[in-house]
């Protein structure tokens, strides 16, 4: 059983910064595709940040140049490090361990129905 867990969220003024962590269940996700994505109420899910198994990271406009995706495979953690918040940052964020393929062969806000989601962990910035 895969289990994703998130932490790290809270609330911060607009500018500042929050790192967030996503630890697995322990296996070897290192060659797996694994994305942030993040969710405001009555929008759709968007993907955030990407990190594939040959350690290429993409990411989407918004973030680009304030967010950065890395990952520490000995504690089995991926980490997202956002800096110069804004409020329309503001969103439920989601880790998601999904299969090798996802990376390669789907834009960034693509899961397939094999991935594997954290609960969550809210980013609150405010103005």
């Amino acid at each position: 059983q895969v289990q994703v867990t998130e932490s790290g969220g809270g609330l911060v003024q607009a500018g500042g910064s929050l790192t967030l962590s996503c630890v697995d269940s322990g296996y070897n996700y290192d060659t797996y595709c694994m994305t942030w994505f993040r969710q405001t109420p009555g929008k759709e899910r968007e993907g955030v940040a990407r990190l594939n198994h040959h350690g290429t990271t993409s990411y989407r406009d918004s973030v680009r140049g304030r967010f950065t995706i890395s990952r520490d495979s000995a504690k089995h953690t991926l980490y997202l490090q956002m800096s110069s918040l804004k409020p329309e940052d503001t969103a439920m964020y989601y880790c998601v361990i999904d299969l090798p393929h996802v990376c390669t062969d789907f834009e960034l806000g693509h899961a397939s129905d094999f991935a594997y989601w954290g609960q969550g962990t809210q980013v609150t910035v405010s103005s």
